[in-house]
């Protein structure tokens, strides 16, 4: 018999969260509230804190790229056009943390950034659980290959330390 390999890494979310979600019902305020407050302490943190710390930058990050999945799975569109100016602010945030400054946005990129959460605080709202976990799968699943090296031309890769 052989041994069960164990896999390149934990999945939060796996395809029978997907389907054993809601396809009508929105995902639980209990779980709304969380994300949302985890992200608008994350943003508040780097707009006002003198040296902000990564997970700020990651929970803000996780909801752009949660938009970005969104947006390429056609459930939503980037109405404003600030999706990416939020995805370019944040890896040049994390560049400048790299660099040994402390983790912050420019203007611009703070008011994209806002932009994007103010967003998917609506769309969280309002499209079906089942939608949003596939959501959370597909982003999980592709942040994995970015950190395996398998990008596409738009990604930025920025770790932490």
């Amino acid at each position: 018999m052989k041994k069960r390999r164990q896999p390149a890494y934990t999945r939060h979310y796996t395809l029978l969260h997907e389907i054993s979600a809601s396809p009508i019902q929105p995902l639980p305020k209990e779980w709304q509230r969380t994300q949302l407050t985890s992200m608008w302490d994350g943003l508040r943190d780097m707009e006002q804190q003198p040296n902000p710390d990564t997970s700020a930058w990651r929970v803000c990050s996780d909801a752009v790229n949660l938009m970005e999945t969104l947006v390429a799975q056609g459930e939503v569109e980037d109405g404003q056009g600030l999706l990416m100016d939020a995805i370019t602010a944040l890896a040049e945030a994390g560049k400048r943390h790299r660099a040994g400054h402390p983790l912050r946005l420019s203007g611009p990129g703070m008011r994209a950034v806002r932009a994007v959460l103010e967003d998917y605080a609506e769309v969280i709202a309002v499209l079906p659980a089942r939608t949003m976990i596939r959501c959370h799968r597909l982003t999980e699943k592709r942040l994995h290959e970015i950190l395996a090296g398998r990008r596409l031309p738009h990604d930025v890769e920025v770790i932490a330390a």
